[in-house]
């Protein structure tokens, strides 16, 4: 029999990440029966290495280690070595990843894990250097001291991957009882209090090392800063001050748009250069909702340039969006984005335009990055112009001018290397991004929602069997989607119809609704689960109920297919997410701060959304501008065809015998009992055209001008 571990495998591999490591001398395989065979049948273990393309030490492992003949040599000799893409599989990732926070305290790619063939973890860490130093082992030496404790420990091996494996499964699969009412405001007034308390007032964000964004406590914060009360001021304060310190720092990447992965200190300075797609997704929305709650242009602004960094720089030419850009160009870290004072003058002809640049952007001739600046804008430009005895209006053209210079050099420069994965789940998370800022901002974006929305559903979305796919790249479709796939596209493709109001986009979030719950929502349990019910069966099936550097998906589940459950009441939607929010009523309410998406969600479900449905072949633009100008968090917009006849062909696309509750009855008068019983159908449409109903558990009167929607929205905000 042909061992396929005498080869590196990993060039039948699509993954960018896989791909980075297809010529290494160590003969990785992927994560397939096969590998796990040759470990059973060698009788060796597994050493499971988790990363991903953009990951800065995972770059620096693999030139230290895996490229390093001898260390290639006796890995292959003694182990059986086995590279897994966190992007593709997120579900080995967090079980093995939960392994290493449970035995550690700690984690952090690239992800370090020595396995039983029967994959039961014994030995986690994350990188590890070549040779030893200090207090950290080096890698040669780990590999050595594993393989003789294989050769001579092997019962204590066996006894600490059981330990680990039964501690595993306690730890994510493990479901409590459930309360008798799900959670509601309660659980967002103890987030935004958690939040509050915890904040850094003086730099913005949380914590006083590292600085990750945290767009979920941003919504959080805002929804209590509109909501009133004792905390509403402090709420809005905290926002907007980790919004301004966002916007302002070298998070946000100042020439070109777009956010980086985090910063390494606490005043937002210096990032870590990756950009990831969710990221300039995820903070979008937070900006605009900071825009629209505050009235500050600068949060649109931002919000601007992060999805045109998208469009311009992610996205697939045929309409979904990429995964990453790395971190380093030319072998080093930030090389494409930070600057010298030399470098701005060479990029721009005119020295005072270049010192305007440099003092507004806080270039320095020491810098503030290993000799070279990030470059921040904590200074307004009335204070440079100040400064340098000049107009405002005269800095102003000096700094566009330098701007336009110095971004067309940076253009020049190597780039990144871009990960040109489409993942299902972030393409959701950037839809609705896009979708609601063709409400917020330009239709263009919605338009460009749409586009990604097709591609996903063209590529991932295999309609026949009702399945979703997780990634695609290079014409190839691979893996099952997980429940972040199905939320996250679901969630998407309904803000698509919110935006376009296109019927067809409002159908593809209820079937991917209806393959969610049949592939993830287990009914004794009631929960739903990360891995799908006709997955791989692997140590233990998670439950994924945190928000960490996405949503929480178990979070964003609850949310759409409580919205979806007014299109398909029939559906069982809001029974799943009442019985979820239920179940783990205590984990909501008691860590508020680390489920701001299930807060969040129970906070909706107790209020009920705010329900805007339009009449009409399309939504009058003042209609929209109205919508779009106010901050309505729990915002449900609606729009159906005008007339019954228009309205039976969309029914049939949903599955509906009669008009859900979202459209029935808002006609000229509401329909009485009688009618409806019978499912008669009325013209919504009133003498005067385009008609409108803003309803929150109750409805207002048709509505035919834009001044009545605005005191309606008003009354229900």
């Amino acid at each position: 029999m042909n061992d396929p571990t005498d080869r590196n495998r990993l060039d039948a591999e699509a993954s960018p990440y896989l791909q980075q490591h297809a010529d290494n001398p160590v003969n990785w395989q992927p994560w397939d029966d096969p590998a796990f065979s040759a470990a059973e049948e060698r009788d060796v273990p597994v050493f499971l290495s988790i990363g991903y393309s953009a990951c800065h030490w995972c770059h620096v492992m693999a030139e230290e280690s895996f490229e390093d003949e001898t260390v290639a040599a006796y890995l292959n000799e003694h182990f059986v070595p086995v590279k897994v893409d966190r992007e593709e599989r997120p579900d080995v990732d967090d079980l093995y990843m939960t392994v290493a926070q449970l035995a550690t305290g700690g984690g952090g790619w690239p992800l370090s894990v020595w396995l039983t063939p029967d994959k039961r973890p014994f030995y986690v860490g994350t990188y590890f250097p070549r040779e030893s130093s200090g207090d950290q082992p080096g890698f040669l030496d780990v590999l050595r001291s594993l393989h003789e404790r294989w050769e001579t420990e092997r019962e204590a091996i066996e006894s600490r991957a059981d330990q680990w494996a039964s501690a595993l499964e306690g730890e994510v699969e493990a479901v409590p009882d459930a309360d008798a009412e799900p959670p509601g405001r309660d659980a967002l007034d103890a987030a935004a209090s958690a939040a509050i308390e915890r904040a850094d007032r003086e730099h913005g964000g949380w914590g006083t090392g590292q600085k990750f964004p945290q767009p979920g406590r941003l919504h959080v914060l805002l929804r209590a800063a509109a909501r009133g009360g004792d905390a509403a001021d402090e709420a809005r304060a905290v926002a907007t001050e980790t919004l301004d310190a966002m916007a302002a720092g070298g998070l946000y990447d100042q020439l070109g748009g777009g956010f980086h992965r985090y910063c390494v200190d606490r005043d937002w300075t210096v990032p870590h250069f990756e950009k990831m797609l969710y990221d300039n997704a995820e903070l979008p929305r937070a900006y605009l909702a900071g825009h629209q709650l505050t009235g500050d242009d600068r949060y649109r602004e931002v919000a601007a340039g992060a999805l045109d960094f998208v469009a311009d720089e992610l996205s697939h030419p045929e309409g979904g969006f990429y995964s990453t850009l790395d971190a380093r160009s030319e072998g080093e870290e930030g090389a494409f984005y930070v600057w010298t004072l030399d470098e701005v003058s060479d990029a721009v002809d005119d020295p005072t335009d270049a010192t305007v640049f440099g003092a507004y952007y806080g270039v320095t001739q020491t810098g503030n990055f290993e000799g070279s600046s990030v470059l921040t804008r904590r200074r307004t430009l009335a204070d440079v112009a100040d400064e340098l005895g000049m107009e405002t209006e005269d800095a102003r053209a000096r700094l566009d001018r330098a701007h336009a210079a110095v971004y067309e050099a940076r253009a020049a420069r190597p780039r990144p290397a871009r990960d040109e994965k489409v993942i299902g789940a972030w393409n959701g998370l950037a839809i609705r991004a896009f979708a609601e800022a063709g409400l917020v901002l330009d239709a263009d974006y919605a338009a460009r929602a749409a586009d990604a929305l097709d591609f996903a559903r063209d590529r991932l979305w295999n309609e026949t069997e009702g399945r979703l796919a997780r990634r695609y790249a290079d014409g190839d479709t691979k893996g099952e989607g997980y429940l972040e796939d199905y939320a996250f596209l679901a969630a998407g493709a309904l803000a698509t119809y919110e935006a376009t109001g296109d019927g067809a986009h409002l159908a593809f979030a209820c079937d991917l609704a209806d393959a969610l719950v049949a592939e993830h929502w287990d009914e004794s349990d009631e929960t739903l689960y990360f891995t799908p019910a006709s997955g791989e069966q692997l140590l233990a099936r998670p439950q994924d109920l945190a928000d960490r550097s996405t949503p929480s998906p178990t979070g964003v589940a609850v949310s759409v297919l409580d919205a979806l459950a007014a299109f398909r009441p029939e559906g069982g939607y809001r029974d799943v997410a009442d019985a979820v929010l239920a179940t783990h009523a205590e984990t909501i309410e008691t860590r508020a701060l680390t489920h701001p998406s299930l807060a969040l969600a129970a906070d909706t479900r107790e209020r009920g959304h705010l329900e805007v449905t339009v009449a009409a072949d399309e939504i009058p633009d003042a209609w929209r501008e109205a919508v779009a100008a106010r901050y309505l968090p729990d915002r449900l917009l609606s729009r159906r065809p005008p007339t019954a006849n228009g309205l039976d062909g969309w029914l049939d696309r949903l599955g509906l015998d009669e008009a859900p509750p979202i459209w029935a009855g808002r006609g000229r008068r509401p329909a009485d009992a009688a009618e409806r019983s019978s499912g008669e159908q009325r013209d919504p449409r009133t003498d005067d055209g385009p008609t409108a109903y803003v309803c929150r558990r109750a409805c207002s009167p048709p509505v035919t001008d834009t001044d009545a929607l605005t005191e309606w929205l008003e009354e229900y905000r």
